[in-house]
């Protein structure tokens, strides 16, 4: 059976205060869990939860995905950057035109998002997390749809967008130029094996989809690398 989102992981110098920060943006509880795993829950058990992962390493230049939050409202895009400032985010300039309706924020740790402006067709009916927005090549997007068995929702330009069959949050990917990787993503997939799957022969699977180990693994939890080498984890839900 095929892997299944399970997370998308920050790596955090300050896990358990960026897990808050973005607790009260987005309204998700909180759970602390050992070893300061902590993570905060959708609403909607089908979701992906997000995890803050303890981490050294700096941020180094602009993330390769940020997420863009969704607004039902110019109030309510209003409302949502203004509670992301007054939990310690700020405004940044990636180049964004004035005349451009979305609102771009960094979180505490300098972690870029977006808050989309209300009646944006592509993100109706996703939720608040509209989309995870990626720089990517179009192969990278489409090793994610098959290697989640999420269907394509866009294909135009070399930019790619896949949506679980449940709905829900978008990935996307932006196409060329891809900026050069600069050390480990702050943000990476983590994906969970259903209880009675073989997850070695997912392993498997997912590299002749085109990944790569980045690591021999303990059994239960392997780091690989996408095609356009972003990490992510796979792991058994035994």
């Amino acid at each position: 059976m095929t892997s299944q989102l399970f997370a998308i992981c920050f790596n955090a110098i300050r896990p358990s205060d960026l897990a808050r920060f973005w607790s009260g943006v987005l309204g998700w509880e909180m759970t602390d869990g050992p070893d300061d795993d902590v993570a905060i829950l959708p609403p909607d058990p089908a979701g992906f939860r997000v995890r803050f992962l303890p981490s050294l390493e700096p941020k180094i230049g602009q993330n390769r995905a940020h997420f863009d939050l969704t607004s039902t409202s110019p109030d309510d895009q209003q409302q949502t950057v203004a509670r992301a400032l007054r939990l310690g985010a700020k405004h940044i300039d990636v180049g964004q035109l004035p005349e451009e309706g979305h609102v771009v924020l960094a979180d505490p740790e300098g972690n870029e998002f977006c808050v989309i402006e209300a009646g944006n067709k592509f993100l109706a009916d996703t939720g608040v997390i509209g989309a995870l927005a990626c720089d990517g090549t179009q192969e990278v997007g489409y090793f994610w749809s098959e290697a989640l068995r999420w269907p394509l929702v866009w294909d135009q330009d070399q930019e790619t967008a896949i949506q679980s069959p449940s709905g829900g949050t978008k990935i996307t990917w932006g196409g060329p130029p891809v900026a050069p990787k600069t050390g480990t993503n702050r943000l990476c997939f983590e994906l969970a094996t259903p209880v009675d799957a073989d997850w070695e022969a997912e392993v498997d699977r997912l590299l002749s989809l085109g990944a790569t180990r980045a690591g021999e693994g303990d059994g239960s939890q392997i780091l690989m690398l996408d095609p356009d080498g972003n990490e992510f984890s796979i792991r058994s839900a035994r």
